[in-house]
């Protein structure tokens, strides 16, 4: 235990502490040793990252077993037994559960105390005992690729973050939409039942098709004026050296 203090700077106290609040998993024993390997050594560098940013113990507490309470519990709509398209998530991400080891594997370098609480922050990454389960299959790869690209974690999930702002307002437009169209008070469930399954996959139409143009606007625009930018130099080295070469001449 005094190494695993040690390795996190903490004191050894604090560790007995987090043990008797269940904050910490407890370690392996052999006899009369306990044994405490890298997964403790992460937690306790998560609960520190998250108390810096001024959550409490009861706070990380609650986040750290909201995993586990969240896999047994039920929508409102499923125990009133509304009809499943009514209850069926729009999202189709697989979680993807992953130890310490191999979600530091995906971001080399990156898997800092601050990234990780940022990540739990977004609701990313959740902690159930010794293992991390990414919300998404999808979002893990696309953010390693991202990473792999040279572009800093902590970029990545700042940009994550105001994406999930502009996604939320999108997200609403519909929402206002459904509402006003299909949820009429004489209308039968199931028929709105039916109405919602018919459109789910066009609302994630529309929005891939914006999300395409506009990121060819956007994106396009940045690459005409880099290429621009790099032509003009280009251009500038060549007169350069064709200078030179006839004064030399």
């Amino acid at each position: 235990m005094t190494e695993l203090a040690e390795a996190a700077g903490v004191t050894v106290r604090t560790v007995r502490f987090y043990r008797e609040r269940a904050l910490l998993p407890p370690p392996r024993r052999e006899g009369r040793i306990a044994w405490y390997n890298e997964h403790h050594l992460a937690r306790l560098r998560t609960i520190g990252a998250l108390l810096a940013r001024g959550h409490t113990l009861g706070g990380i507490t609650e986040l750290l077993t909201a995993f586990e309470k969240g896999r047994d519990s039920h929508s409102a709509a499923e125990l009133l037994g509304l009809e499943p398209a009514l209850t069926t998530p729009f999202s189709e991400e697989v979680p993807v559960r992953l130890t310490p080891e191999e979600l530091a594997a995906h971001y080399p370098g990156e898997v800092t105390p601050e990234n990780l609480s940022d990540s739990i922050d977004l609701g990313y990454v959740a902690v159930d005992g010794d293992e991390l389960v990414h919300t998404s299959r999808r979002l893990l790869d696309a953010s390693a690729a991202l990473v792999r690209e040279g572009i800093p974690l902590a970029d990545v999930l700042d940009g994550a973050r105001r994406v999930r702002t502009q996604v939320e307002a999108i997200a609403a437009v519909f929402a206002d939409v459904l509402s006003a169209h299909l949820l009429a008070e004489d209308r039968d469930p199931e028929d709105v039942a039916a109405s919602v399954d018919h459109l789910r996959p066009y609302a994630k139409h529309i929005v891939d098709a914006e999300l395409s143009m506009a990121l060819d606007r956007r994106v396009r625009s940045r690459l005409d004026a880099w290429l621009a930018g790099h032509g003009e130099n280009g251009e500038h080295g060549q007169n350069g050296q064709n200078g030179q070469n006839g004064t030399a001449g």
